[in-house]
């Protein structure tokens, strides 16, 4: 064999792993280069909500980061599903969205004829918990759950609580029929209104994010009897969690997150997730806990588990208490 033959045939490994590298080079850059140009983040909720603050702070850190400006468009109604139906209809890896996984969890108990499967939104990263409360009017004169449990035990149907149709609706409505309680549930399709009618003592408890009954709270017309997460909550640490008060049935962490569309590659998921927690500081966590939120960055793989977890919590509910009243 020639020289020049031997030279090829030893060259030969060499060449096949270059070429290797080249067939793969353009999607693997493809990936690492994302995001190539605006990304937009649609939400389930109005200006001025928690997650709509929320958002807003990680889509500016975010945009510095990536090098692309990050929007944010607010598509709220519908019980969450204006916007869940926009963001599926994009079908671009570069249109994401951001929600509280209430918005849409409890919709194949809600709603016949979905116009999305829950494998249309494929999560990216959880961002936060949001702080889920249990409160009653001040004029009520009830200082704990025990308190208002034996106060409805001891007038049964004579105490109204708030409802806007959703996950904790039925976890609410849940824990009621549990605990062998009737309260008559009033139905809203604004919280604040809810929040409004629970200050003036026109209903005796309301289950939502803290946000929303924070100005009633800080007028001091209502109490905090408890909060729904694993963990009390920074801004309010002299109320108990409700496990901590003995009512564990009603424990649920509110889930804040990022979702994208269901080609999108784990490996990209992840990625998102890791720029997430490379911008999500101090400053941001003290911000958020201003609107009721607890920073808690997730990865995909964890966000995924924990929406199960939630969705399977509210079809135990809802097995049980058939269809809820709608608003």
């Amino acid at each position: 064999m020639s020289l020049k033959l031997r030279y090829l045939f030893a060259l030969a490994p060499a060449l096949v792993a270059v070429l290797a590298v080249a067939l793969t080079a353009p999607l693997a850059s493809a990936q690492s280069g994302w995001p190539t140009r605006p990304v937009k983040f649609i939400l389930t909720l109005g200006p001025g909500s928690g997650a709509d603050i929320e958002a807003r702070l990680i889509a500016d850190r975010l945009a510095q980061r990536w090098g692309q400006p990050v929007i944010v468009e607010n598509r709220p109604g519908g019980d969450g599903i204006v916007a869940i139906n926009a963001f599926v209809s994009a079908n671009d890896d570069h249109v994401l969205l951001f929600s509280p996984t209430s918005s849409f969890t409890a919709h194949p108990f809600l709603h016949d004829d979905l116009p999305h499967k829950p494998s249309d939104l494929a999560p990216i990263a959880r961002v936060s918990n949001t702080i889920v409360s249990i409160s009653a009017p001040s004029s009520l004169n009830v200082n704990s759950l025990d308190q208002l449990v034996a106060l409805a035990r001891a007038e049964p149907g004579k105490l109204n609580w708030a409802g806007v149709t959703g996950a904790l609706d039925f976890l609410f409505a849940g824990w009621l029929q549990q605990e062998g309680l009737t309260m008559t549930k009033v139905a809203y399709k604004n919280p604040v209104d809810a929040a409004n009618d629970l200050a003036e003592g026109r209903v005796q408890a309301y289950e939502s994010a803290l946000a929303i009954v924070r100005p009633q709270l800080q007028s001091g017309k209502i109490k905090l009897l408890a909060v729904t997460n694993t963990v009390r909550a920074p801004s309010e640490p002299d109320v108990p969690t409700v496990k901590q008060a003995g009512y564990p049935a009603l424990a649920v962490d509110g889930l804040v997150g990022l979702f994208g569309p269901p080609n999108m590659p784990l490996e990209l998921r992840r990625r998102i997730t890791a720029d997430i927690r490379a911008v999500a500081d101090d400053s941001i966590r003290d911000r958020l806990g201003t609107t009721g939120q607890i920073l808690n960055v997730g990865g995909p793989e964890e966000f995924a588990k924990s929406i199960d977890e939630q969705r399977d919590q509210i079809a135990e509910f809802a097995k049980k208490l058939g269809p809820l009243p709608r608003n």
